[in-house]
């Protein structure tokens, strides 16, 4: 997919695009992500751009689209105040502000994730201990993808991946929870061409 195509496909009203990724970026590749946040808001106009708030990929992508248009970031974080100083975003949704117990979808979804499969229902059902917490990570990476209620769901999804060990941790979880919701999804074997062009 080239740039072009992928303007003329997704820029539409209510459309969310994912931009988000590994934790741990090559350093000669910090400053292609922040360059790719800031090509997609110029060249776009509704787009709203979410992420999970995270150090790393999220960040870089955040300040890029935050530097042209701060209102068109969303980001879904685990809990309130998560990585508050470094948060750029317009708006933020905090997964422990959203009522999911009763959202099976969002609770199976979660379980594909196999180290906190049995945490999810700990998690839903009140459990905030320390052990219990890394569930909200991954739910908050599920509900990225499938929106909740008034939060719409993604319609595309770009990752910085780690393309020695691809699909691992919560990136590859999230990637997962698209393919599993038929989101289409570029690494940056796609989107690093976009750069050049």
């Amino acid at each position: 997919m080239k740039l072009k195509e992928f303007i003329i496909q997704y820029d539409k009203e209510n459309a969310i695009v994912l931009l988000e990724g590994k934790r741990k970026v090559l350093e000669e590749d910090k400053e292609k992500l922040s360059e790719l946040g800031k090509l997609l808001a110029e060249n776009t106009k509704h787009i709203l751009f979410r992420s999970g708030n995270a150090d790393g990929s999220d960040l870089f992508f955040a300040k890029g689209v935050a530097g042209v248009d701060k209102k068109r970031m969303q980001v879904i974080t685990p809990y309130t105040g998560h990585l508050k100083k470094n948060n750029c975003a317009g708006e933020t949704i905090p997964v422990d502000k959203l009522d999911i117990v009763c959202d099976s979808e969002i609770a199976e979804l979660s379980k594909l994730n196999v180290k906190t499969k049995y945490l999810i229902d700990k998690y839903l059902n009140g459990g905030r201990d320390q052990y219990s917490m890394k569930a909200a990570y991954i739910i908050r990476d599920t509900v990225k993808v499938t929106g909740f209620k008034e939060i719409n769901e993604a319609a595309f999804g770009i990752f910085y991946d780690d393309l020695s060990n691809p699909k691992a941790g919560g990136t590859g979880h999230t990637m997962r929870i698209c393919e599993q919701k038929d989101v289409p999804l570029i690494n940056q074997r796609v989107w690093f061409k976009w750069l050049s062009n």
